[in-house]
């Protein structure tokens, strides 16, 4: 009997010890899952690698941007066009200087929520551009857009716009001549539609299959493919080969960037971004998107899901690459191509 018991005790204390190791174990796997996926050690590249470079997983150095709201030269001095913008001449008797009419601007370039501008034709070549020193001008031409992502110009707005031009005008001795703002209103409004209509920006939500991501895990990642980091924390941008702007954005929690201990930071999803009107078709956006979404859901054990959470899958995928060869047939048809100087100005 004393054998039997002494057999049953030693066999209690090995299932119990069984369970501790277990228990222990569990906890240790839980723990290990719980804990962010971390950035690998960075390492000095060898050979002749190029610094910089994006191609073919080589290394990148990490690049501040001004996110999307990085502009190219044309965005950064438009011209007027009549396809977008209610513009207004003004005549003078005799050529002024720059200098002269820098002072007579107005000292803001918006008209309500849009954009106010003025251009001189130069006395040089007779081409119209906006107003630079050591130039003489022997007309000009103000103008506001017709519309833009916060509406349609409205009567308000067109009659800001016409004291906003008189009043230059006067100062440097010209004569501005109008349309008729209920035509200019009405022509606002139908642009402000089509607008709307057409004005499309595609997300991607990238979740986690099973442990949560770091922020330098993202980070790693997301550069290993050309994104460099944006001004905004949690923000990174791609920038388009061919034209040097945005392509894509990526973005994630903002906390979790600024966190005192980033390493600590469990982030379970991310979003990458298209804002299809202001990227050119030659460009392919879409194509790189898909590319950039299934390269990072594949290497991070990740999978990409619409904003509702329903996984994407390639069937899904191609559906939208056919509503946005719809697109890009629409906005070429209206010579608002997408990328254009006027689709950027038209869509912002």
């Amino acid at each position: 009997m004393a054998d039997s018991l002494s057999s049953l005790q030693v066999s209690l204390a090995a299932i119990g010890g069984l369970t501790v190791v277990a228990v222990v174990a569990y906890n240790y796997w839980t723990s290990r899952q719980n804990v962010p996926k971390q950035a690998e050690p960075y390492t000095e590249p060898t050979g002749l690698q190029p610094a910089g470079s994006l191609a073919n997983g080589q290394a990148i150095e990490p690049v501040l941007t001004d996110d999307f709201v990085a502009l190219s030269t044309f965005d950064k001095k438009p011209h007027l066009d009549a396809l977008i913008d209610v513009i207004s001449s003004i005549e003078v008797e005799q050529a002024v200087p720059a200098q002269l009419v820098l002072a007579a601007l107005p000292p803001t370039r918006r008209v309500g929520t849009k954009a106010f501008h003025i251009e001189g034709c130069c006395q040089l070549h007779g081409q119209w551009e906006p107003i630079q020193l050591g130039k003489r001008y022997v007309a000009f031409q103000a103008g506001v857009q017709l519309a833009n992502r916060m509406g349609a110009l409205n009567d308000i707005e067109f009659s800001e716009f016409v004291v906003k031009t008189q009043a230059f005008a006067d100062a440097i001795g010209g004569t501005a001549h109008f349309s008729d703002m209920m035509e200019e209103v009405a022509r606002a409004r139908e642009l402000d539609q089509f607008a709307s209509a057409h004005d499309v920006q595609l997300s991607f939500t990238l979740c986690a299959r099973s442990a949560a991501w770091s922020s330098g895990y993202i980070q790693q990642h997301a550069t290993r493919l050309g994104f460099v980091m944006g001004l905004i924390p949690g923000r990174m941008v791609l920038t388009s080969e061919q034209a040097g702007a945005p392509l894509l954005s990526l973005s994630f929690d903002s906390q979790a960037a600024m966190a005192e201990d980033p390493a600590l930071s469990a982030i379970r999803e991310f979003t990458l971004s298209l804002d299809v009107p202001q990227i050119a078709f030659e460009d392919r956006p879409f194509e790189r998107m898909r590319e950039v979404a299934r390269s990072l859901a594949d290497n991070m054990e990740g999978v990409i899901t619409d904003g509702d959470g329903q996984v994407l899958n390639e069937m899904a995928l191609d559906q939208i690459a056919s509503d946005l060869q719809v697109l890009y047939e629409a906005l070429n048809a209206r010579e608002l191509s997408a990328g254009s100087p006027q689709a950027r100005r038209l869509f912002s």
